[in-house]
């Protein structure tokens, strides 16, 4: 069992190297790192990476499905403590297919190299998890090995198609469970054990909610990008068609107008749990080094995201993605820094970023 929580970050190469690295691979998770305390930094940016490893394996355009899905049923199997394959396996076999080392593959088009830098230095992700503690480690590999089928049957359900091709919004939401879902329940699963039965049965209720706002409106906003990068269409083809377009034609530019409109709809469909994370959010306790700030400012961006893509979903497929201001993310920063920011405050935030650009009062 883990010994009194730290309260400052251990002094270690390996997980100095984990910060640093999230740096690279996620601007959101960097900032909600940053203002964690300890021990949850550390749990959190470890468990992060873990969960990275295998999505920039289902990302990657350039490996073979069959390959894929081996790939990471072989990296799950390194994560379980009670499996013989060890992490080195999985890097060897993943080698070949970095980048750098894939034949007639321009690195430009694959991802982003701090991604693949992740994948390639899986080892040393998986040696700082081992180092977090029994209860830390207990926590935060179920949702992770759950992660990873998930992408792995995401894989082989659509290996014949050369990328994902969602075709519902039940499918959609079973997809970003599994992308998003299960890094909500790492975190509760942490948290839980820190708070009264009533409490943590609220938290586990609207953990899924949070987790599906976030991802959502990730999905929404970054539908050119994951298509010319990924080949994958993760907007419900269902209500693609609905307004005339094929999955595969969804960044033509005669359909800018029609998956602007499905862009909206993903868009207000997100919003519909936004009560959910509002409500995750007023039960989290502050205990083992987690802030309120920590998960209210991705909830507010994310609230901010989908109020500028029901605004100009066209921007989405005509350059490329939607996003707040710089201002606004630098302004809801500072202001939750300032140690001005009540929990019961995150509603009125919501509301007033769901309308119009963050500007303090």
């Amino acid at each position: 069992m883990d010994t009194e929580p730290p309260t400052e970050r251990p002094v270690d190469a390996d997980i100095d190297w984990c910060f640093d690295a999230v740096q690279g691979v996620s601007r959101t998770f960097a900032i909600t790192i940053d203002v964690l305390e300890e021990p949850m930094a550390s749990y959190i940016c470890v468990g992060y990476l873990l969960c990275r490893v295998a999505d920039t394996v289902e990302d990657a355009g350039h490996i073979p499905p069959d390959e894929q899905s081996r790939l990471l049923s072989l990296y799950d199997d390194a994560l379980d403590p009670e499996d013989e394959t060890d992490i080195e396996e999985f890097q060897r076999a993943v080698e070949p297919w970095l980048p750098a080392n894939a034949e007639g593959v321009d690195a430009d088009e694959v991802g982003d190299e701090a991604d693949w830098n992740v994948v390639a230095e899986s080892p040393r992700v998986v040696a700082t998890f081992r180092s977090l503690g029994e209860d830390a480690q207990s926590a935060i590999y179920p949702p992770v090995s759950e992660l990873v089928t998930g992408m792995a049957e995401f894989v082989d359900r659509y290996a014949d198609d050369g990328g994902l091709r969602i075709h519902t919004i039940d499918e959609l939401e079973e997809y970003c469970w599994y992308a998003a879902g299960t890094v909500g329940e790492l975190i509760t699963n942490l948290l839980a054990q820190d708070v009264d039965d009533r409490r943590a049965e609220i938290m586990r209720a609207n953990a899924r909610g949070f987790a599906l706002l976030l991802q959502l409106v990730n999905v929404a906003k970054d539908v050119s990008d994951d298509f010319r990068e990924e080949n994958n269409v993760y907007l419900p083809a269902a209500w693609l068609r609905e307004y005339g377009v094929s999955p595969a034609n969804v960044t033509h530019p005669e359909n800018h107008t029609a998956v602007a409109g499905v862009i909206q709809r993903v868009t207000r469909h997100a919003r519909g749990y936004m009560d959910d994370a509002q409500r995750y959010l007023e039960a989290l306790p502050e205990s083992r080094g987690n802030t309120v700030e920590a998960w209210a400012i991705p909830f507010l961006l994310a609230v901010g995201t989908s109020r500028e893509l029901l605004e100009r979903p066209e921007d989405v497929v005509e350059e490329g993605g939607v996003k707040v201001s710089r201002a606004e993310v630098v302004g809801l920063i500072q202001l939750f820094k300032s140690g001005n920011v009540e929990r019961e405050r995150i509603g009125e935030l919501r509301s007033q970023l769901e309308d119009e650009p963050f500007s303090p009062s």
